[in-house]
């Protein structure tokens, strides 16, 4: 799985694990969330839209479940 660095104001990168259809988002707080159940699409599309922010809170958002994995609080000291 590899990370795919985005220009946004919300997100800082994408990856996606095919195999299981998970879409992993990480934040420009450092959090990163995992979203179960996505098609590739919902990969593919934010990576082209003009704002990957909006194209999340639209598309990702409450649509699928999800987890966070990582905590930028937990790491900071």
């Amino acid at each position: 799985m590899n990370w795919v660095l985005v220009q946004s104001k919300m997100l800082a990168a994408v990856a996606y694990n095919r195999d299981w259809q998970q879409l992993y988002l990480k934040f420009r707080s450092g959090e990163i969330y995992c979203y179960r159940g996505v098609p590739v699409e919902q990969y593919q599309e934010p990576l082209a839209a003009d704002s990957k922010g909006k194209y999340f809170r639209g598309r990702i958002l409450n649509r699928y479940p999800y987890q966070r994995i990582h905590s930028a609080a937990l790491t900071a000291s």
